[in-house]
C-alpha cells in the first residue's frame, strides 16, 4: 500500500489527489466510486467488496478504477472516512450545542448512528485507524469539548481518549447487532425468544440471587435495543460525571 497517495486521496479536497486527465473526460469521479462502494458494502457486506462488482454496478470496466484509486485497500480507507465524515460534526467556529456535555451527547449520538448504518465499519481498526478528514474532524470536536473545562492537557486529552473509547466501543458493539440481524434476518429479541428454555429450565436462582432479584423487579424488562441504548447512555452519563467531578473538586 502506497501511504502517501492513500493520504492524497483522503485528503483530496486539499486540491492534491490525481485525477485521470489523459484521453477523454472521465465519466467517473472517485467520489462516485466511493459511494458505490458504501452502497454495496451497506447492501452485502464488506466482503462482497471489489474492484469488479464496483465497476459493474457503475458500468465501467474494472482496469478503469484503478485510475481513480489504486486498489481495495486504500478503497477501504476511504470508504471508512466518507461515513465518518457523515456525522457532520461542528467545527471551529461553527454553533454548537451549550455546554461541553450536550457536545459530547451530540457525538456520541451521530457516532452511533454512522455505525448502525454502516454495520461494516465494526471491522475497522481504532488503534491504526485511517487518518482522514472524517476521523480527524470527529478528534477535533471531541478535544475542543473538553479542552476548555479546566482539566490540564494531558488529563484532557485522556479524558478525550476515554470519550472516544467507549463510543467506539460501544458503537461497534451496535453495528455487529446491526450486522448479524442483516445476514440471518432474525432480530435479537427473537433470537433471546427461542431461548427461553435456557431460564426455565436450565438457569439456577440459588446459584444467581442478585440476578433473580434484578429480574423479578422488572430490571430486565425492556427489549433489546431500548436496554442497550439505555445502557449507552448510562455508561456516558456517569463518565462525564466523572470528568465532571475531577474538575470541580
Amino acid at each position: 500500500m502506497d501511504f502517501e497517495r492513500s493520504l492524497d486521496l483522503l485528503w483530496r479536497d486539499r486540491g492534491e489527489a490525481r485525477q485521470p486527465t489523459r484521453g477523454r473526460k472521465p465519466k467517473l469521479t472517485l467520489d462516485q466510486v466511493i459511494a458505490t462502494a458504501v452502497a454495496l458494502a451497506d447492501r452485502a457486506g464488506e466482503a462482497t467488496v471489489s474492484m469488479s462488482q464496483i465497476a459493474k454496478e457503475l458500468g465501467a470496466g474494472t482496469m478503469t478504477l484503478y485510475t481513480y484509486v489504486p486498489g481495495k485497500t486504500e478503497l477501504l480507507d476511504l470508504m471508512v472516512d466518507s461515513v465518518l465524515a457523515e456525522r457532520n460534526l461542528p467545527g471551529p467556529g461553527d454553533p454548537r450545542p451549550d455546554g461541553w456535555r450536550e457536545q459530547v451527547r451530540l457525538y456520541a449520538e451521530r457516532t452511533l448512528a454512522v455505525f448502525r448504518a454502516h454495520p461494516w465499519l465494526r471491522s475497522t481498526s481504532m488503534v491504526r485507524p485511517v487518518l482522514g478528514p472524517g476521523l480527524m474532524a470527529g478528534q477535533e470536536y471531541v478535544i475542543a469539548a473538553v479542552s476548555d473545562i479546566g482539566l490540564e492537557p494531558r488529563k484532557a486529552a485522556a479524558a478525550a481518549n476515554s470519550i472516544e473509547i467507549y463510543v467506539q466501543a460501544n458503537a461497534t458493539l451496535f453495528a455487529e447487532t446491526a450486522q448479524v440481524e442483516q445476514e440471518t434476518g432474525e432480530s435479537t429479541d427473537a433470537w433471546w425468544g427461542q431461548r427461553s428454555v435456557f431460564w426455565e429450565k436450565y438457569f439456577d436462582v440459588a446459584r444467581h440471587p442478585a440476578m433473580t432479584r434484578i429480574w423479578e423487579s422488572g430490571g430486565y424488562d425492556a427489549d433489546t435495543c431500548e436496554a442497550a441504548d439505555e445502557t449507552f447512555a448510562f455508561g456516558l452519563e456517569r463518565m462525564l460525571d466523572g470528568i465532571e467531578a475531577l474538575v470541580t473538586r
